[in-house]
């Protein structure tokens, strides 16, 4: 099943949402997942943790997501951001893919999603070590 367990931060302005993510993610045994109120506690947390994986919702007060997005990926643009988007923020995708989002999950956000964004990363990595 999953080798490598993943560091994930979840970034969402409503604890709802956050907790349902956590719960999928506890579902996928990542490895240690915080939460992120806003955009500004989004970069403060990434600086911190070195996740491998950030769920970064779009519509946020403070730092949108576009906004923590874009300075998060200039630190390290490695990182893998998935963008959450509800609907009427279509337009906001295209550039947070243009900023480097990884790929992108429609509201509400279901475990089958989670699962699939989680298992690319996973098989993308593999293939990476498997080539060095």
């Amino acid at each position: 099943m999953m080798q490598k367990q993943l560091n994930v931060l979840i970034c969402d302005d409503s604890v709802l949402i956050r907790k349902k993510l956590k719960n999928i993610l506890e579902v996928c045994k990542c490895h240690s997942i915080e939460e992120a109120e806003d955009g500004i506690a989004a970069i403060q947390k990434a600086k911190e943790m070195k996740p491998d994986l950030i769920f970064m919702d779009i519509v946020m007060p403070g730092k949108d997501g576009i906004e923590a997005l874009e300075e998060i990926m200039n630190e390290n643009p490695a990182l893998k951001v998935v963008m959450a988007s509800s609907a009427g923020t279509q337009s906001h995708l295209k550039q947070a893919l243009d900023l480097g989002a990884y790929d992108f999950i429609q509201k509400p956000i279901t475990l089958e999603a989670v699962t699939a964004i989680i298992e690319k990363i996973i098989k993308e990595e593999k293939g990476v070590s498997a080539n060095v």
